[in-house]
């Protein structure tokens, strides 16, 4: 699914470019932050039947949740944000819910997936994707959503003879840490666009 995603290489083999990757990680499962709401409004101005809209609102306000732990279990609460986990509707509501975190660059490919969020970009200006992760950020934090910092890194592809050396991303005071290679979508990528780390994967997991 992700392999689709991975820059393309003849951008890396012009002058002066590279590539900069944001994996993104929220400090909450994201299906847990949709404030249901906020929801209907973005659903009313994708021009969904407000019969369906109510519907929604409905199926995520005033659920009741308890915890149970062999013969005891705890008093029950009342649940108005969020989706349930595991229902196969929620990837959808969390999708719709996101629907409006876009890149206004055209350089900068915002991919959403599920609950991942990654911004990719192109780079010849380096400005574009600094100001793209600002907006990612205020969107966030408009929208209930945080990032973990601890677990959001970014990968670099330079494949310049001699790179010079690029100042850190910073995001709510924190630096982002870099990367060699990361898991994304099921798949492991290197900054140097070799397999060789993701086979070895595939191959200690038949031993």
């Amino acid at each position: 699914m992700g392999l689709q995603y991975i820059p393309n290489k003849q951008h890396l083999d012009k002058s002066g470019t590279y590539v900069r990757i944001l994996f993104v990680d929220f400090s909450s499962v994201a299906f847990n932050t949709i404030i249901p709401t906020l929801l209907q409004t973005k659903l009313t101005q994708l021009s969904v039947p407000n019969s369906i809209c109510q519907w929604i609102t409905s199926f995520l306000t005033d659920r009741q949740q308890l915890v149970r732990l062999e013969k005891f279990t705890s008093n029950s609460c009342i649940i108005s944000t969020g989706a349930p986990q595991d229902c196969v509707l929620s990837p959808l509501l969390f999708f719709l819910y996101t629907n409006d975190c876009t890149s206004k660059d055209t350089s900068v490919k915002l991919l959403k997936f599920a609950d991942v969020t990654t911004p990719i970009d192109l780079i010849q200006d380096g400005d574009a994707y600094r100001k793209v992760v600002k907006e990612l950020t205020a969107w966030c934090s408009l929208n209930n959503l945080e990032f973990h910092m601890l677990k959001t890194v970014e990968m670099i592809m330079n494949f310049r003879r001699n790179p010079p050396a690029l100042s850190p991303l910073t995001i709510m005071n924190s630096t982002v840490t870099a990367v060699e290679t990361f898991k994304f979508l099921g798949s492991i990528i290197s900054r140097d666009l070799k397999w060789d780390t993701h086979i070895d994967s595939i191959v200690k997991k038949a031993q």
